[in-house]
């Protein structure tokens, strides 16, 4: 049996895409190994979002090549990274396969191991892989990832994933149910629907609100989770649906991108900073306790320091318990590549990103804080990476609590009490 290794880059729906892989692999008779050193055949399934992550997998291709030298291992790159430079990446590594190509795996890689090179990067419109069950990738056996939809219509101008993962189309909701009941099945006690935009995911009548219902209702012992949410899409039907489920976790990540309107409509965003305030004041309004966390650019083409400053006094308003915070990357290819200069220096950006994350920093703390006394449910994931004699989990919130216990074990509930906290953690202690 050959044994495959696989290194997995960048967002959850990567990771979703690995077991669909592994599951593939495994139906077409290929074991799954976790050594490099012992794998024939060395894949990394890639990010292209930002220029750094492609820059760290071309890295990591020569060290897979150091082995492929040593053992003879067949190496290969899949996904968004595969897709975007196709024949440029054949020539460093033996398979190419995009995401919509990952049935044929099994034979590109039989090819592949009888010296012919291999590269597949046909865009589907259809493929959403409903009918695989994953061979789950989680080490712990509590949380796992469903993909609900594929693609992405919305064209941001500064994204490449309309063009590295293709158009959406959306999972038969009967084939996400099922695949939700068999995680709880298999004993995984959260679930996390995943798309580009899960408020874009139509089959039928069944709209997103309506599967989250079917996949909580489904599975009422079960946490449910999902990302990402467009802030043009977000509905109050869903954010009702959500109220009135308890196993659906109170957390929202809802990317802003920018407090500016001018850089709002330059990167094609299709709303404006007031309809989002809106947004977050509805679900504030029907869901008091519902964490709010987001992404943002910082140094987007012509930027200047007022939209600077909108996006800083957005932060303020809206308070987010969280943000992911990155300064603008050019990807090739994208609308604002071919239109617009990427004309903000990069001290610039980097000063401007280092004050959006010193703000969150704050806002973060203040949330946390405003935690301390309360008691939350917290679903175990395992030890505490800091602290001997400590375990750790998140609340519904998606805050991550530590708490001393030498009793409980990964996939257990437990109720803790905030006692402290620090800008990323709530300290707890086991309440009665």
């Amino acid at each position: 049996m050959k044994k495959v290794y696989i290194e997995t880059y960048g967002c959850q729906m990567n990771v979703a895409d690995t077991e669909a892989v592994f599951s593939l692999l495994t139906d077409a008779g290929f074991g799954r190994s976790l050594d490099i050193d012992a794998a024939d055949v060395i894949l990394a399934n890639t990010c292209s979002v930002r220029d750094n992550a492609e820059q760290r997998i071309l890295g990591r291709i020569e060290q897979f090549n150091v082995r492929k030298r040593r053992h003879g291992a067949v190496t290969g790159i899949l996904g968004c990274m595969a897709e975007r430079m196709k024949e440029e990446l054949l020539e460093k590594v033996d398979i190419v396969a995009g995401p919509d190509s990952y049935r044929s795996l099994p034979a590109m890689i039989e090819e592949a191991l009888h010296g012919r090179p291999q590269v597949n990067v046909e865009l589907s419109r259809t493929e959403t892989y409903a009918d695989i069950m994953p061979v789950r990738t989680d080490t712990n056996g509590v949380s796992a990832f469903i993909s609900i939809m594929r693609g992405c219509n919305n064209v941001c101008s500064y994204c490449v994933v309309p063009y590295t993962r293709g158009v959406e189309r959306s999972r038969p909701f009967r084939t996400i149910v099922r695949e939700a009941c068999d995680c709880v099945a298999k004993g995984y006690r959260e679930v996390t629907l995943l798309g580009q935009n899960v408020d874009s995911y139509l089959d039928g009548e069944v709209n997103f609100a309506k599967l989250l219902a079917m996949v909580a209702e489904a599975c009422p012992s079960t946490r449910v989770r999902f990302s990402t949410s467009h802030p043009k899409d977000i509905s109050d039907e869903l954010l009702r649906t959500m109220a009135s489920h308890p196993n659906v976790c109170r957390h929202i990540h809802l990317p802003v991108q920018s407090g500016s309107n001018r850089m709002l409509e330059k990167m094609r965003r299709r709303y404006t900073r007031e309809w989002y305030m809106e947004r977050v004041a509805k679900i504030r309004e029907l869901m008091p306790d519902c964490a709010i966390s987001t992404d943002v650019i910082a140094g987007f083409c012509s930027e200047t320091e007022e939209d600077h400053k909108a996006t800083l006094s957005l932060f303020r308003e809206a308070g987010f318990d969280s943000a992911y915070m990155f300064q603008y990357s050019e990807r090739p290819g994208t609308l604002a590549a071919r239109n617009y200069p990427d004309d903000v220096p990069p001290e610039v950006k980097t000063a401007r990103l280092e004050e959006i994350i010193s703000l969150q920093n704050r806002l973060s703390l203040e949330s946390n804080r405003r935690d301390i006394g309360k008691t939350f449910e917290v679903l175990v994931e395992g030890p505490s990476k800091k602290g001997t004699g400590q375990l750790c989990g998140r609340n519904s919130q998606n805050k991550m609590c530590v708490w001393d216990d030498s009793v409980h074990k990964p996939g257990d509930t437990v109720k803790v009490r905030v006692t402290g906290c620090t800008q990323a953690t709530l300290l707890c202690e086991l309440s009665e």
